[in-house]
């Protein structure tokens, strides 16, 4: 999805761990930044249905700040520590000119942006994760055996990943054939709950974005990660989550709620690890609250465990 369709412009931001590129616009006025956060199989374009979609239902997020992190889209490499990373979110953010910001990341981009938040808490003004890698993922990439009894495709995804940077400069053409056959188009069907229904141009562009070296980076780094610091986070944590995603386990939620004073986890029925790639409205309404946040006061634990895991409102 072309970033001028979307009312966004391409910069490149300095920041301590290297140049980062940025595709921000929509500008409200807002002295609060939306900042987004992809995964470790993607680039800023995976939120290009979601930013569509919110212009279908009325509701345009604006103030867009979306990063393609060290490592993968256009940024260059290599991955830095996580807490390198949380303050070059934040470099970005007041770079295009914003003091505070909600944001909100997918898988790896869900760490980071809990980070970002745990690092500066008076900035952030909430936190939206999108199948958030939590313990589960790190227990595979701590020991891979191990964690293929609780997260298969993970694990699987690690290998292959192996695989691939073993490869070296065969692997690019190896996975331009396989997209030209249609062949990844069913190697990507794990991360989808109806991989049928998505557009080939989607799996296309994840493809495009399969970076071995970041992602075994990444893993790697996140092995040692400290969650507790996350008991620093003072905003609102909204959580979404397919129920059929295969690479979060169902005990992170539980988890999360007890670092974070103001934690809420929704199910949606009928997506995989890619929620707002399959269901962008309904993804868009479970984080209703992230993206009307100014600066919220945090409920109370007792209000958060009794809305913890219900199931998102339909459509």
């Amino acid at each position: 999805m072309e970033a001028t369709g979307l009312g966004l412009r391409r910069t490149v931001v300095p920041t301590g761990v290297g140049p980062v590129v940025v595709h921000a616009g929509r500008a409200s006025g807002s002295p609060v930044a939306t900042v987004l956060l992809h995964g470790a199989a993607g680039s800023w374009t995976t939120w290009g249905p979601l930013i569509a979609a919110s212009d279908r239902i009325g509701l345009p997020l604006s103030d867009i700040v979306a990063i393609d992190l060290p490592g993968w889209g256009e940024s260059p490499g290599p991955v830095p520590q996580p807490a390198d990373l949380a303050v070059a979110v934040a470099e970005a953010a007041r770079a295009m000119g914003y003091p505070r910001w909600r944001v909100v990341g997918h898988s790896l981009g869900g760490v980071i942006a809990l980070d970002v938040a745990a690092r500066f808490p008076r900035e952030t003004v909430a936190v939206g994760v999108v199948s958030p890698s939590g313990a589960g993922a790190r227990a595979v990439t701590r020991r891979l055996l191990v964690g293929t009894v609780r997260l298969p495709w993970l694990a699987g995804m690690v290998v292959a990943m192996r695989v691939l940077r073993g490869l070296g400069p065969l692997a690019p053409p190896l996975l331009r054939l396989l997209r030209r056959t249609g062949a990844l188009h069913s190697l990507a069907r794990p991360l989808f709950r109806h991989p049928d229904r998505v557009a080939r141009a989607v799996t296309g562009a994840l493809a495009t974005e399969i970076r071995p070296t970041a992602f075994l980076a990444a893993a790697r780094l996140s092995r040692t990660h400290d969650d507790g610091v996350w008991r620093r986070i003072t905003c609102p944590v909204r959580s979404v989550r397919g129920a059929h995603d295969v690479f979060v386990a169902a005990a992170d939620s539980a988890a999360w709620a007890r670092l974070m004073p103001d934690f809420d986890d929704r199910v949606l029925d009928d997506s995989g690890h890619f929620a707002h790639v399959e269901q962008p409205v309904e993804t868009l309404r479970a984080l209703r609250e992230v993206w009307a946040a100014d600066r919220v006061a945090p409920r109370s634990r007792r209000g958060r465990a009794e809305r913890r895991g219900r199931p998102a409102p339909t459509v």
